[in-house]
């Protein structure tokens, strides 16, 4: 049973859960704690790093995407007390997000001639142009957009400008109470990137991947690094609860968080 989602996103980024709306999302899940972790930003609602709202406890955090050299992960932070160096980098961090959005609207407007009443912004995300895609006259579906139009290699696809592993991490690791690697398997080279666990506190054991995977180097770095496992369900909907922790590794969670 899951007691703790503690990867969960809403309106404050690509989400379509309010933040208003997640106490009742976590209990007809049957969840007890869930952590908000937005992409690459704060939760100003949010007046401490775990309160509790509607009988439902909520951790503040925060989804950074960072550069690892060789290929780019995403840490999760938990427990946030927001730092002026964190809040410069998130500035700096949606700033970029804005003007990459405006970009990559264009092209897809420009290539396919429709328009899709998209406005760059703080939190913009490839969810939000996707969907107006798959509402505008162009005939592709969410999924898609992203296989056709804006995910990585396509032809409307713009990177984004995002800050080293080094600093996220040691900008993270000052407001923070844990930090982690978030989904180790989904990325290209599942190895390196279970490497840099050697400098985090966690790392992400469960988690609804779309396909079969072997947990066993995760397992691994678990018992070689000391990590505290930690696990989520990534939502962006608004259903809780298909991955995270028990009883017993939520009290573990939440008593590393001090």
């Amino acid at each position: 049973m899951v007691v703790a989602d503690l990867h969960v996103h809403t309106t404050r980024s690509d989400g379509t859960l309010t933040l208003d709306a997640v106490p009742d999302a976590a209990r007809s899940a049957g969840v007890e704690v869930v952590a908000v972790t937005d992409h690459d930003r704060l939760q100003p609602a949010l007046d401490g790093p775990v309160t509790e709202r509607d009988g439902i406890t909520l951790v503040h955090g925060i989804e950074l995407r960072v550069d690892a050299g060789s290929q780019r992960v995403d840490l999760l932070g938990y427990g946030v007390v927001p730092t002026p160096a964190l809040t410069t980098l998130v500035e700096e961090i949606q700033l970029n997000r804005a003007e990459r959005g405006r970009a990559i609207v264009e092209c897809v407007e420009d290539r396919l001639g429709v328009s899709l009443g998209v406005e760059p912004r703080p939190g913009l995300g490839r969810p939000h142009i996707a969907r107006a895609i798959a509402e505008s006259p162009a005939e592709y579906d969410y999924q898609g957009a992203f296989d056709h139009l804006i995910g990585d290699d396509c032809p409307c696809y713009v990177a984004r400008d995002i800050p080293s592993f080094e600093r996220g991490r040691e900008v993270l690791a000052e407001t923070c109470g844990v930090v982690g690697l978030a989904h180790p398997l989904r990325y290209d080279d599942p190895v390196a990137a279970l490497e840099l666990t050697a400098d985090l506190d966690t790392v992400e054991r469960y988690y609804p991947y779309d396909h079969d995977v072997d947990p066993e180097p995760v397992e691994r770095a678990i018992e070689t690094h000391d990590l505290l496992a930690t696990g989520g369900s990534d939502a962006h909907d608004e259903v809780l609860g298909r991955a995270g922790l028990d009883r017993a590794g939520t009290d573990g969670f939440l008593a590393a968080l001090g």
